[in-house]
């Protein structure tokens, strides 16, 4: 039994420093498909440079702490301790993130532990999901919000209608004994086209009589902690 500990807890084979540098170059080119993965299957605002190099960081910085702990069960079971005591508090904007984390880790942990091919393979295999069904866009919603006095009810409704092409979704409707306020969802690119036109929605609307404000707000589902 003693003897079984004392090898549990012995040293680790000494680090040559070209498995180090294997490991750490194999992690970097890694990380890098990470890299353009992330940025690939990211379009517009949903795209977060800085949690894409993260990522890159990540990586190498996974491969590196597997590197020093090796099979040293001391070191495995004192990092567990150290990193226990840390308490991330970071939110990830996007569910579909996390897979981005864990890949990261896991080619780091591959890499470090030197499992070469193992971190190759797997992280083709995910790259080529991520490529086909990965894609990730910009969810937030744009609204327009229109509140006018009742009389102009018929000519606020006609021109949203005609400026957008029947692309102005009604979502809410709310009157009082004076005033309706109307809030549309638009989709960003019936917003592209309607900056085309000679005339923008706003300008249209403040000519019609009894307009008190035309409002264009960029709803986040996201909720912040």
């Amino acid at each position: 039994m003693q003897d079984i500990l004392f090898q549990l807890t012995e040293q680790s084979p000494e680090i040559t420093l070209e498995s180090l540098l294997t490991n750490f170059i194999v992690a970097t080119v890694l990380a890098i498909g990470i890299f353009i993965s992330y940025w690939y299957t990211h379009i517009g605002t949903a795209y977060s440079r800085k949690f894409n190099v993260s990522l890159l960081t990540i990586t190498i910085l996974t491969a590196t702490v597997m590197t020093v702990i090796g099979n040293n069960l001391a070191l495995s079971l004192g990092m567990v301790g150290a990193l226990s005591i840390v308490r991330f508090r970071t939110a990830i904007k996007d569910s579909r993130d996390t897979t981005y984390i864990f890949w990261a880790i896991v080619v780091g942990i591959a890499c470090g532990a030197g499992d070469y091919l193992v971190a190759t393979v797997g992280s083709i295999v995910v790259f080529i999901i991520l490529l086909f069904f990965g894609r990730v866009s910009n969810n937030n919603r744009i609204l327009l919000i229109i509140k006018a006095s009742r009389a102009s009810q018929t000519d606020v409704e006609g021109a949203v209608f005609k400026q957008f092409n029947k692309k102005a979704f009604l979502r809410v409707k709310n009157t009082t004994v004076d005033h309706i306020e109307w809030i549309y969802e638009l989709s960003r690119k019936a917003l592209q086209q309607e900056k085309k036109k000679e005339h923008s929605i706003t300008d249209i609307l403040y000519q019609i009589r009894g307009v008190d404000y035309v409002n264009i707000v960029t709803q986040s589902d996201e909720i912040s902690g």
